[in-house]
């Protein structure tokens, strides 16, 4: 078993063990397994070791003189060294097993003689979960310093709370439910999981559950053989299949259709997947991030989310917040913002005025993040170069004002106590759409909903006279 190539730090293991012919045959085996070996006799000259030249992993022998393995682990608790350990020994004792992985925080426990294709599997994980632990330092670092997880911006509170709590669930295998308005960033909350997670080497893969329609859409998760139906002229495998060992997001989960939820559910409790048209079942390790701008209450309320299915996601949960309810953030977000859009389109925009800027924070912005960057992407083509004035913004603005002009009769809806919510929700929509010359995707953006969702609450309008009918 030879491991695959890694960094010289990543690939670094601190043996200890005070029997030299077994730390001499471990040595042997350990860069066998093509990591790199320091050996040393015992738990002080191990701690001497790892403060002058730290270790990626260590693998160390439970019964030693001077300082044994007990004692190793209990002094780099005490110092909060995270660093991945195997304890090894001689004695298969379950209780000393459950006292060292558990009690003493060891990362594995393996008795003694040991096994080279063993060994080396478990220095496979161990090695992932020290790259972990290093990326989620730094993003830490990161945050302190700069408000930034990943491709995520902001330094106020409520985004503060945002990534502690994807610090938390990054590590486990949890499924995470992410709720958000529509250009929040939901997407980039999962990819920080992702890439925090113990599967941050396998892949990621998102699917929009409202961008596909009905009849695609098993297909897509769950992959179909060759011949399963007319137009499947090869096997396709689904994105549980693809992500297998990774992450999969399945965004806007709330537009799923209802009978596909269950057989989501299934494959979900079970781990297992089918190919439409097979006849055998596909075990997958997958983590499954989900992700809907609907309110989750509501969406089951109206049938648009299985309650059950609900409960599954919803292991943790993670809230993103508004773009309003954080506009300190928004100076930051539009300085990275201009870095991204000067590399994509060859420009040179230093910056934005001041006035400018002060618009942006007095502004509403129901499409959030995502509508900001449009703003600013329109603006940095326009300037080219050097500062962004008010003359590139568009002249009919995509800045929506903190709060509505001295709006006219018709520009507003009158609410008595006691109708539904489904009602008060198809009057808004029909102001929007009134508002916006029934430009459908200019009012699902004001509405903070995808195009597709925009079209089923048309459809499921009560009163059909009531249904806008006229071309977008």
């Amino acid at each position: 078993m030879r491991a695959m190539p890694r960094s010289a730090f990543v690939s670094r293991v601190l043996l200890v063990d005070d029997e030299e012919r077994e730390r001499t045959a471990l040595a042997h085996m350990i860069a066998a397994l093509g990591f790199t070996v320091v050996p040393v006799g015992d738990g002080e000259e191990a701690l001497k070791s790892h403060a002058a030249n730290p270790a990626a992993i260590i693998v160390t022998d439970l019964m030693m003189p001077r300082m044994d393995g007990f004692e190793l682990l209990k002094r780099m608790d005490a110092l909060g060294d995270r660093t991945p350990t195997i304890v090894l020994t001689g004695f298969g004792s379950i209780e000393k097993a459950i006292s060292v992985v558990h009690d003493l925080k060891a990362f594995w426990f393996l008795e003694k003689p040991v096994q080279s294709m063993i060994l080396g599997a478990l220095l496979e994980r161990a090695a992932a979960q020290k790259r972990m632990i290093d990326e989620t330092a730094l993003l830490s670092r990161q945050l302190s310093n700069k408000g930034v997880m990943g491709d995520m911006v902001g330094s106020s509170a409520v985004m503060r709370q945002v990534y502690s709590l994807i610090a938390q669930v990054a590590p486990t295998s949890a499924s995470v439910l992410i709720t958000g308005e529509s250009g929040t960033g939901k997407e980039l909350v999962a990819r920080a999981l992702h890439r925090l997670s113990p599967k941050s080497g396998g892949p990621f893969i998102a699917i929009n559950c409202a961008a596909l329609p009905e009849t695609l859409m098993e297909s897509e998760l769950f992959g179909h053989e060759k011949g399963a139906f007319t137009g499947a002229a090869e096997r396709h495998p689904g994105c549980f299949e693809q992500a297998n060992k990774g992450t999969v997001l399945l965004d806007e989960i709330a537009d799923m259709p209802i009978g596909t939820q269950a057989k989501l559910l299934r494959v979900l409790e079970e781990g297992k997947v089918r190919r439409l048209g097979g006849n055998n079942d596909l075990q997958v390790q997958v983590r499954v991030v989900a992700a809907t701008n609907r309110a989750p209450d509501v969406a089951i309320r109206d049938k648009h989310l299985r309650e059950d299915l609900f409960y599954r996601l919803n292991v943790f949960h993670i809230n993103l917040p508004p773009l309003r309810q954080r506009k300190e953030d928004i100076p930051a977000i539009c300085e990275a913002i201009l870095s991204n859009l000067n590399q994509k389109h060859q420009c040179r925009v230093a910056n934005i005025h001041p006035e400018v800027l002060e618009s942006f924070q007095k502004a509403s912005w129901p499409g959030n993040v995502r509508q900001l960057r449009n703003v600013l992407e329109r603006a940095v083509i326009v300037a080219g170069e050097g500062t962004i004035l008010s003359k590139h913004l568009p002249k009919q603005s995509s800045v929506p004002s903190s709060a509505p002009a001295a709006a006219e009769a018709d520009d507003s809806i009158h609410i008595r106590f006691g109708p539904p919510l489904s009602e008060v929700e198809q009057s808004y929509i029909q102001l929007v759409l009134k508002q916006t010359a029934n430009n459908r995707t200019r009012a699902a953006e004001i509405l903070g909903i995808s195009l597709r969702t925009l079209h089923n609450r048309i459809r499921e309008f009560p009163d059909k006279d009531a249904k806008v009918t006229a071309p977008d």
